[in-house]
């Protein structure tokens, strides 16, 4: 039986305050709230990472590219993935990157996973001696092809924007998310929030939702508040499957 959680019920169990001070004492979170994986990339703190594993994130992701807003020093990101429970699945987000850079940051950090979000070709990715996935920048539309060409199993569609490598709070047309969903465990991203998660969920059907910009109170910080209002519509909208 699916639980459907309410935005109000999970305040009320998750009262967050992400001072600096503070200590955030939160419930074991001993069940995922949703069926669809919830990556919350672009995190720069522990208390916020956190946080949004005791809601329910499934995937955290770190900004590994020194031009992001949200960057973060790979000793940083090691200390807060030390601290995090051991099913939490983490991300590295690489923009044209070397190989030697992207393999030594995984093993230095602990980092599960390096998401390609920039020009890298497939020549390039398949020489990579760690686990990754592409993330493909869709302007109006994306070939089917070029999806298949990586050969990995999971993909990532963001918006495209002129100069700008992710987190830009923009979305693409899902009808383009819709036609390649078959073709992988596509993770769905661009101008994803609280009040339009839902309708992506119940058009696309992706693997998995990604979302920085759209549950921040400004670059790199994450809002409880604004995390749990997108869990709960996500598991709004599983409900109607």
């Amino acid at each position: 039986m699916l639980v459907v959680f309410s935005c109000q019920k999970l305040i009320g169990i998750f009262k967050i305050t992400f001072a600096k001070q503070s200590a955030v004492a939160l419930p074991s979170n001993s069940s995922m709230p949703t069926k669809t994986i919830i990556k919350v990339c672009g995190l720069t703190r522990l208390d916020e990472a956190l946080a949004c594993s005791e809601l329910g994130v499934q995937w955290l992701g770190f900004n590994c590219f020194r031009g992001s807003k949200r960057y973060l020093p790979p000793e940083a990101i090691a200390t807060i993935i030390q601290k995090l429970p051991p099913e939490v699945k983490t991300v590295g987000v690489f923009v044209n990157s070397s190989a030697t850079e992207i393999e030594e940051i995984l093993q230095q950090t602990g980092i599960h996973l390096a998401q390609l979000h920039g020009d890298e070709s497939p020549d390039f990715a398949n020489t990579l001696q760690a686990p990754w996935f592409r993330a493909f920048r869709v302007a109006d539309d994306l070939a089917e092809e070029e999806v298949h060409s990586y050969g990995q199993e999971l993909f990532l569609l963001d918006a495209a924007q002129t100069g700008q490598y992710g987190g830009t709070g923009h979305a693409f047309d899902w009808k383009v998310a819709t036609r390649l969903r078959d073709h992988g465990k596509l993770l769905l991203a661009g101008g994803l929030r609280p009040d339009n998660v839902k309708e992506a969920v119940l058009q696309v059907r992706p693997f998995g939702v990604d979302v920085a910009s759209g549950v921040e109170s400004a670059p790199g910080r994450k809002d409880p508040q604004k995390v749990a209002n997108f869990i709960a519509a996500v598991a709004q909208a599983e409900a109607r499957w």
